[in-house]
C-alpha cells in the first residue's frame, strides 16, 4: 500500500487502485498517523485536526471508530496502527508514505555535489505532488497549519532545484514552476529573485523587470516596504546583463559615500589598503552525517539570505555534534560573508578554564587587521574598537563551546551585515532574553543518521550485515555522535569483533561507560565530568542522588526529598540539570535521563559513602509513602499512616481533587512499583508500608495488573520483617486485586488465609479480610457462608469506632446482600456508607455503595430513582476518573436499559464498556458478545 498525503489524501494498495477511505476525517486521521510516522500522535492531536477548539462530547468514541476502521483496512500491509499512550502510533515502511519519500529525496539532494544528479533528485520530489497537499480534510486551524509546513517544504525544494538549473544553464524550464509559485505567493523575495533570475538566463529581461516592478508594487501595497537585498541584487544583475549562474549574492555591506577623486590624471598618491578577511574557520569534520533541518534552521536564522536576526545559540549535550554541525554549515555558507569569518573556541568547560573573552577581543581585532600597537589595553576599549571595526561589513562570527552569555557579550558583531553562531552545553538564557538569540537545541542523531555514522566510521557492508546488531548498538551509545564514533574507533581496531560482541560488551551497565573511554581526552566520562564539575553544589548532588530513584522521569517533589530541602531548591536544582542537558524536561516539571547520563551518575553514588546511599533511598521511600498518602485520602479516605516517617518530607504533591491525584499518581506508578520490590529485600518495612499505602490509587487508577506485582512484592517484605496483620492486609488486598481481574478461586484461597492469620483483637485487618472473602464467596455464589462472613464483619467495624473503616464494611456488606437477594438490606447499608462518606464523594467505597444501591432499587422495581442512581455514579466515575469502576457502571446500567427494552441507548453504553475495559487491559468478551446480540436485534 502506498499513502498519498501530497495532494487529496488517499490509501492505494499494490496494484494502484485506492483502498476504501470513508469520510473527510478518516482520510484526516490516517494524514496525521503518517506525517507523524514512527512517533506517537496524542490523542488530542487528533482532536485539533478533527473539530478545532471545539471536540464534541463523544469526540474519543468517533475517533476509536476511525482508527478501528484503519487497522481494518490495513490489515496485510507494511504498515501497523497501534494503540501506545498517550494516543497512536503508525509504523512499516515509510517509503510508502509520499511525504517522507519527499523528504528523503530532498534530503540526498541536499548531499549531492552534482548538480545534475541533484536535479534528477528534486524533480522527483516535485513530482509527488499531486494537488494542494491535504486536500479534502476538516478545515481546522491544525490542518492549515500542517499545510503551511508541507507547502513550505515544496517552496524549499523548488528553489533548490531552479537554484540547481541555474548553474547548469537549463533555468528556463523552472520558469513555469516558479511563476506558479509567485502567482500563489508573490511576497516570497528569494523565489521571486530566482524567477527573475531563471527569465534572464532564458533572455526574457522584459518579463523579467516586469516581475521586479509587480513584486514591488505588492510588496509597497501590502506590507508597505521596499524591495530587500535579494531583489535588490537580482534587478542590478539583470540590469547589468551580469551571468545568471545560479549563486545567491550575499548580503553585502552597505556601501560608502563616494570620494572625490583626487587632483591631475593619475591615481591617487595614497591608496587605501586592502582590507583584511579573515578565514579561521577550522577545517570541517571528516564523517559528517545528518543535521539537514539544523543546518536549514541555521541559513534562516544567520545565513546569507536569512529572515532571522542573524545570531543564533546551538546547545545539547555534550557529544551531541554541536560545534562539528555548526562548522560544517559554517563552511558552507562561507562565500555569503564577503568579509570573513572569526572563530573562536572559548574552552567553557575545559579544565584549565574558559578563555578570557578580553584576550578572544585582541585576536579578533588582529585578525581584522588592526596593527597590535594600536589595539586597547583595557576590555572596554577593545568591546568599543570591536564595534567599530565590525558595524560596516558583513562577517561570520562563529563562538563555539562558550560557558555563560557573560563570556560572549561582548564578542557578538555589530551592524546588520555580520552574523554569530553561539555553541555551548548550557541554554545561555540570559543570551535568549538580553540579546534575542533564536535557540537550536540538538538533540541525538535520528536512528537512521545514526546508522549511517557507524557506515561512514566502518564499512557500509560490515554495518549492513549486522544491522540489528548496529541499531542495538546506537541505541546502547544513546544515538550520540561522540559516543558512536567513540565504538567505531573501537571496532575499527579490532577488525576480529563483530559489532553484536561490541553490544554485548556495552550491555553490561558496570562497564559501559568505561568501554566508551579512549582513556584521552576525549570519551563520554571526560565531557560529562567537565560539564559536572561546573554544577552548584544542589545540582551536582542531586544528579548523584538520582542513582537512588528507579524512575524514568522525576519531579521536583521527588528531588527535594533526595536532596532533603525545599521545593524551590530542588526546582532550581532540576532547572540547573536541563539547562546543561543532564537532564530533558519530558513534560513540564517532570524530567528524564539519557542512559549514558545516567550511569555516570550511578558511578557518583557508588563513590558516595554508604550511610548516603542508605539514607537516600530511605528518604525517597518515606516521601511517595507520605505522598500516596495524601493523594490517596481523595479516593481512599481515612487511611493508615503506617507508623510515623524517619524522613518527614518537606514538600508533597496536594492534588486539588480525585482526578488531579490520580494524575499525578498514574505519572508516578512505574517509580512506586519499582521502588517497593527493590525495597522488599533492603528495606522490606518501608516497602511494605508502602505497597499498602498506595493499595487506594492503585484500584482507583485501574492499574490491577500492576497493583497486584506491588503488592506481591510487598507481601515478600512483610513476610520477612511485618507484623502478621499486616501480613493478612497484603494478602487479602491481593484478594481484592484477584477479585478485579475476575480470579476468582484464588481470591478465595489467599483471603481465607488472610482470615485464619488474624483475630478480632487485629481490629480492621481482621475486618478486611473477612468482608473481602465475603464477597469472593458471593461471586462464586456461596450467599449463605457470604452473609455469615459479612455480618461479623460488619459488627466488628460497629465496635471499631473509624468511620471510613464502617464505611468500607458497610459497602462489602451491602454488595453481599444485594447479590443474596435481598435489595432491601442492601440498599439500607449502603446508604449508610454513603451518609459516613458524604464529605468524600469521589471516594471509591462511595462509588460502589451507589452502584449497589442502583441495582438495589432495580430489584425494588424502583426504576426512575435506579437511574438516577445509575447516571450520578456514571458522573462521577467519569469526572474522578476511575476506569475500572466506570466501565463495570456503563455495563450494568446497560443491563437495566435492556430490561427496560430500551436497546438503542443500551448499545451505546455498552460501546462506551468495550472501550472503557479495553483501556486498562480488559478484554470484555462477554460484553461484546451482548453487544453483538442487541446490535443484531436492533437491525432485524
Amino acid at each position: 500500500m502506498v499513502i498519498r498525503l501530497l495532494g487529496p489524501v488517499e490509501l492505494r494498495t499494490a496494484d494502484g487502485e485506492p483502498a476504501e477511505l470513508a469520510g473527510a476525517q478518516r482520510r484526516a486521521v490516517l494524514a496525521l498517523l503518517a506525517l507523524r510516522s514512527e512517533r506517537v500522535v496524542p490523542i488530542e492531536r487528533f482532536f485539533e485536526l478533527l473539530w478545532g477548539d471545539e471536540p464534541p462530547a463523544r469526540a474519543r468514541a468517533a475517533l476509536q471508530g476511525h482508527v478501528a476502521a484503519l487497522r481494518k483496512v490495513l490489515t496485510g500491509s507494511p504498515f501497523e496502527l497501534r494503540t501506545r499512550a498517550p494516543g497512536y502510533l503508525l509504523t512499516g515502511a515509510t517509503e510508502l508514505i509520499d511525504v517522507r519519500r519527499f523528504e528523503a529525496l530532498a534530503a540526498t539532494a541536499v548531499e549531492e555535489s552534482d548538480d545534475a544528479a541533484a536535479v534528477a533528485l528534486l524533480e522527483q520530489a516535485l513530482g509527488l505532488w499531486s494537488g494542494a497537499a491535504l486536500a479534502d480534510l476538516p478545515d481546522t486551524e491544525l490542518r492549515r497549519a500542517l499545510v503551511d509546513q508541507l507547502d513550505a517544504a515544496r517552496t524549499t525544494v523548488l528553489t533548490a532545484w531552479a537554484e540547481r538549473r541555474l548553474r547548469l544553464g537549463s533555468a528556463a524550464v523552472a520558469v513555469p514552476a516558479l511563476e506558479q509559485s509567485v502567482r500563489a505567493n508573490g511576497l516570497r523575495e528569494p523565489v521571486v529573485a530566482l524567477l527573475m533570475r531563471a527569465l534572464q538566463q532564458a533572455g526574457r529581461l522584459s518579463d523579467a523587470l516586469a516581475v521586479y516592478h509587480h513584486a514591488r508594487e505588492r510588496l509597497a501595497g501590502e506590507l508597505g516596504v521596499v524591495p530587500g537585498a535579494q531583489l535588490q541584487a537580482a534587478l542590478a544583475e539583470v540590469l547589468g546583463g551580469g551571468p545568471a549562474d545560479g549563486r545567491v549574492p550575499a548580503q553585502r555591506r552597505r556601501p560608502e559615500p563616494e570620494r572625490p577623486a583626487p587632483p591631475g590624471d593619475g591615481p591617487s598618491a595614497v591608496e587605501e589598503p586592502a582590507p583584511v578577511m579573515p578565514r579561521q574557520l577550522p577545517r570541517q569534520p571528516a564523517g559528517f552525517v545528518g543535521r539537514c533541518a539544523e543546518s536549514e534552521w541555521l541559513d534562516r536564522e544567520c545565513g546569507p539570505e536569512r529572515t532571522g536576526d542573524g545570531l543564533a545559540l546551538v546547545v545539547g549535550p555534550a557529544g551531541a555534534g554541536k560545534s562539528a554541525t555548526v562548522i560544517r554549515w559554517a563552511h558552507a555558507v562561507a562565500d555569503g560573508f564577503p568579509d570573513g569569518q572569526l572563530f573562536v573556541d572559548l574552552r567553557g568547560f575545559d579544565p584549565a578554564g574558559p578563555v578570557d573573552p578580553v584576550e578572544v577581543l585582541g585576536r579578533f581585532l588582529k585578525a581584522l587587521g588592526m596593527p597590535e600597537a594600536a589595539i586597547a589595553q583595557d576590555g572596554a576599549g577593545r568591546a568599543a574598537q570591536y564595534r567599530a571595526a565590525t558595524e560596516p561589513r558583513c562577517l561570520l562570527v562563529v563562538l563555539d563551546n562558550a560557558r555563560s552569555a557573560e563570556q560572549v557579550a561582548e564578542l557578538l558583531p555589530a551592524g546588520a551585515g555580520s552574523a554569530a553562531v553561539v555553541t555551548s552545553r548550557n541554554t545561555l538564557e540570559d543570551l535568549v532574553v538580553t540579546e534575542g538569540a533564536a535557540l537550536l537545541r540538538l538533540a541525538a542523531l535520528p536512528g537512521d543518521d545514526a546508522l549511517r555514522l557507524l557506515e561512514r566510521s566502518l564499512a557500509p557492508e560490515r554495518v549492513r550485515a549486522e544491522e540489528a546488531a548496529a541499531r542495538q548498538l546506537t541505541a546502547l551509545c544513546d544515538q550520540l555522535p561522540l559516543a558512536l564514533r567513540i565504538a567505531a574507533s573501537r571496532l575499527a581496531a579490532r577488525p576480529n569483533w563483530t559489532i553484536a560482541d561490541l553490544v554485548t560488551e556495552l550491555s553490561d551497565e558496570r562497564t559501559r561507560l568505561l568501554t566508551l573511554d579512549t582513556h584521552g581526552a576525549v570519551s563520554i566520562r571526560t565531557a560529562l565530568w567537565l560539564t559536572y564539575r561546573h554544577l552548584s553544589l544542589p545540582a551536582g548532588q542531586l544528579l548523584t542522588l538520582l542513582a537512588a530513584h528507579p524512575g524514568s522521569e522525576v519531579d521536583a517533589y521527588a528531588g527535594a526529598a533526595l536532596l532533603g530541602t525545599d521545593l524551590p531548591t530542588a526546582r532550581g536544582a532540576l532547572g540547573e540539570l536541563a539547562a546543561y542537558h543532564l537532564l530533558s524536561e519530558s513534560t513540564p516539571g517532570r524530567y528524564s535521563r539519557h542512559d549514558l547520563i545516567r550511569l555516570f551518575g550511578m558511578e557518583l553514588f557508588a563513590d558516595q559513602p554508604e550511610q548516603v546511599r542508605r539514607r537516600s533511598t530511605e528518604r525517597l521511600l518515606d516521601y511517595y509513602q507520605e505522598a500516596v498518602r495524601q493523594c490517596g485520602d481523595h479516593v481512599d479516605p481515612g487511611q493508615d499512616a503506617y507508623g510515623p516517617r524517619a524522613h518527614p518530607p518537606r514538600a508533597v504533591p496536594q492534588p486539588a481533587d480525585a482526578r488531579a491525584a490520580l494524575t499525578w499518581f498514574i505519572a508516578e506508578e512505574p517509580t512506586i512499583r519499582a521502588l517497593v520490590a527493590t525495597a522488599a529485600d533492603q528495606d522490606p518495612e518501608r516497602a511494605w508500608r508502602l505497597a499498602l499505602q498506595a493499595s487506594g490509587l492503585y484500584y482507583a487508577a485501574s492499574r490491577l495488573i500492576d497493583w497486584l506485582s506491588c503488592l506481591r512484592s510487598g507481601l515478600r517484605a512483610a513476610e520477612r520483617t511485618g507484623p502478621q496483620w499486616a501480613v493478612s492486609m497484603l494478602e487479602s488486598t491481593i484478594a481484592n486485586a484477584l477479585i478485579g481481574v475476575e480470579r476468582i478461586v484464588e481470591a478465595v484461597e489467599l483471603c481465607t488465609i488472610a482470615v485464619d492469620r488474624t483475630s478480632a483483637a487485629d481490629g480492621f485487618p481482621h475486618v478486611r479480610a473477612q468482608a473481602t472473602l465475603a464477597l469472593a464467596e458471593a461471586v462464586l455464589g456461596n450467599t449463605a457462608k457470604a452473609g455469615q462472613l459479612v455480618d461479623r464483619a460488619l459488627e466488628l467495624a460497629r465496635r471499631g469506632g473509624r468511620s471510613e473503616q464502617l464505611a468500607s464494611a458497610l459497602g462489602y456488606a451491602g454488595a453481599v446482600s444485594a447479590m443474596a437477594g435481598d435489595p432491601t438490606t442492601g440498599l439500607a447499608r449502603v446508604r449508610e456508607a454513603r451518609t459516613l462518606l458524604a464529605d468524600h464523594p469521589a471516594a471509591t467505597i462511595h462509588a460502589w455503595a451507589l452502584m449497589t444501591e442502583a441495582q438495589s432499587l432495580q430489584a425494588l422495581g424502583c426504576h426512575e430513582s435506579s437511574e438516577q442512581a445509575w447516571i450520578r455514579l456514571l458522573t462521577t466515575c467519569r469526572e474522578a476518573g476511575f476506569l475500572h469502576l466506570h466501565a463495570i457502571a456503563e455495563q450494568s446500567y446497560a443491563n437495566f436499559l435492556l430490561g427496560l427494552g430500551r436497546e438503542a441507548e443500551a448499545a451505546e453504553h455498552l460501546r462506551s464498556a468495550i472501550l472503557l475495559h479495553r483501556s486498562h487491559g480488559h478484554l470484555a468478551v462477554a460484553v461484546t458478545d451482548l453487544l453483538a446480540k442487541v446490535e443484531q436485534s436492533l437491525e432485524s
